[in-house]
């Protein structure tokens, strides 16, 4: 039985994500938020378990990929998707091009099924990552959706800032750009001192700004791993 409590654990993460899809296609973004950063636990959860109880499995490691594809990102494209759908303002210059413009939301999972799929091969992502990890990027867009659903209707900055911002983090997902863990495996400041100033800010700005504030934390991760090379090597 102990061997199958990660995949277990895993299994939440898959689940919370199914709900969250079904949430986002109410319209309800707080309800898909707060699925998906359960999904986030869950998925931080399932290999601190398998560590603990030594139970790794390669059906862990593929069950794993596969949850973090629907959790991380088919919910948030449904999200996505239904806010350029049902409540974001549209320049009048994309009209023939509107009942099109929500698809742009399924790069989400395009790009983080290939982000996956890279992770799984590559030998460098034992303990540092090489572009932005899948969960990350999930987070951001269900924070994102959130932060923005009340003024998408009546602004149009809203629509830019998301065809580029889909832009730069897909690329930023498959790119080469060293960026570092954020797990930290034991109680201590040297080694993890980039982990725990973004766990700060995090907090931080998530008390400053709610639920909106994990895009602005995910953003932070974003620019200290850039900043901050050598936590990568």
């Amino acid at each position: 039985m102990r061997k199958h409590i990660p995949n277990i654990i895993t299994l939440a993460n898959l689940f919370a994500g199914c709900v969250a899809i079904a949430m986002a296609f109410e319209g309800n973004f707080t309800a898909v938020a707060v699925w998906v950063t359960l999904a986030a636990l869950f998925d931080f959860l399932d290999g601190v378990f398998a560590r603990l109880l030594k139970a790794y499995s390669d059906i862990g490691k593929e069950l794993d990929s596969l949850a973090d594809v629907v959790s991380f990102g088919v919910a948030p494209a449904a999200a996505l998707f239904v806010l350029l759908r049902d409540h974001t303002l549209l320049p009048g210059f994309t009209e023939p091009l509107q009942i099109y413009i929500p698809y742009l939301a399924f790069m989400i999972p395009l790009f983080s099924a290939l982000r996956l799929a890279k992770f799984n091969i590559d030998e460098r992502q034992t303990t540092s990552f090489r572009g932005l990890p899948t969960p990350a990027n999930g987070l951001f867009w269900v924070s994102f959706s959130v932060a923005v659903s009340d003024i998408a209707g009546s602004s149009y900055i809203v629509f830019p800032a998301i065809f580029i911002l889909v832009a730069l983090l897909s690329w930023l997902m498959v790119s080469e750009i060293p960026m570092f863990s954020l797990k930290i495996k034991k109680i201590s400041w040297k080694g993890y001192e980039r982990q725990w100033l973004l766990a700060v800010m995090m907090v931080v700005l998530v008390a400053i700004w709610g639920i909106a504030g994990i895009a602005w934390g995910i953003l932070s991760y974003i620019l200290l791993s850039v900043i901050t090379p050598s936590a990568n090597r």
